[in-house]
């Protein structure tokens, strides 16, 4: 019995020491932040505005990784999977946390099998149209699939990703239905409105605003509760007729579960002394991004405060991907 305590001892300090040997040198190679989506949706965004600003403060190359697939499934395992050494992150975005309601299989548990780092930035969607539809307002849309139930169609990222599930908040909540088309991607889905194929789409701000002040799309509606600094003209649903309507993106950056607390503070910190300048957050808000940069604790309260909330809404409208 004496022998094998002392072997546990002997091990445990051989792992404690090798996670100090780690923090002490890290970072000494490149980091990779996987993005679970494709090029051209905000994920991709925020990751690549993250992975620019890190390079340096951390003296090592951050590249991002996009591995896109099954409403973020496939990237987010990978990161699951990695070495928890701080070289494999994961930034990732509301199918985190609600894949595992929607999907009768989820290869990861959001809060068990990662540890937070940083929750960087949120921001709403906008409800846009293509031009040629003939409406100019949330009520006339609503008015028109009333009149034409199961005739419209909504661009969506996917099965589950953040359009799915704005879409079919909004089908609840305003009692339509809006039919969602599912591409591979925010960007795709957001080319097939522009191009007409779909008629509507709830794209986050910061790839459509641009759109939308180049008259290529028609922005009806921003899910915030407050109006958007970047299309101030733009109703909050809420004011547009949809009452209780809010859907906020958030983004968050993580790590596999067991990564060295050292390593988690090195990054934390990074991130912090970054991003919280007044030059950063108005970068983000040019972009239609509210910055944040929290602490990991604080990233922790807010995904499990995320899971109970989304727990409750995807039952009660009995929504699923398969």
């Amino acid at each position: 019995m004496k022998a094998g305590r002392v072997l546990r001892c002997a091990c445990a300090a051989a792992i404690l020491s090798s996670a100090c040997a780690l923090a002490q040198t890290y970072p000494a190679k490149p980091i990779r932040i996987i993005a679970p989506f494709p090029p051209g949706g905000s994920v991709d965004s925020v990751a690549r505005m993250v992975a620019n600003e890190l390079t340096k403060p951390l003296g090592q190359q951050v590249v991002v990784d996009n591995r896109s697939g099954a409403s973020g499934n496939i990237g987010t395992e990978l990161a699951k999977n990695a070495a928890a050494d701080g070289y494999t992150l994961l930034l990732n975005t509301l199918p985190l946390v609600t894949n595992q309601f929607l999907y009768s299989r989820v290869p990861y548990d959001p809060i068990a099998d990662f540890t937070p780092v940083s929750l960087i930035s949120s921001s709403p969607s906008l409800m846009t149209v293509h031009p040629s539809l003939p409406v100019r307002s949330v009520r006339e849309l609503i008015a028109l699939a009333k009149t034409s139930p199961g005739k419209l169609n909504y661009g969506s990222a996917g099965a589950a990703t953040n359009p799915h599930i704005a879409g079919e908040l909004f089908n609840y909540l305003a009692r339509t239905d809006l039919v969602a088309i599912h591409f591979k991607g925010g960007g795709p889905a957001l080319i097939a409105t522009m191009s007409g194929e779909t008629e509507i789409t709830f794209s986050n701000i910061t790839e459509t605003f641009p759109l939308v002040l180049a008259n290529r799309l028609r922005a009806l509606g921003v899910t915030s509760l407050k109006r958007a600094k970047v299309v101030p003209n733009v109703p909050t649903m809420v004011e547009a007729g949809v009452s209780g309507y809010e859907f906020i993106t958030w983004h968050a950056v993580i790590a596999p579960k067991n990564t060295p607390p050292a390593v988690i503070a090195t990054l934390s910190d990074k991130v912090r002394t970054t991003l919280r300048t007044p030059e950063q957050t108005q970068k983000f808000a040019d972009r239609g991004l509210d910055l944040i940069a929290s602490t990991p604790d604080e990233l922790a309260a807010h995904l499990k405060s995320e899971v109970q909330k989304w727990r409750r809404v995807i039952k009660e409208r009995a929504m699923k991907a398969e």
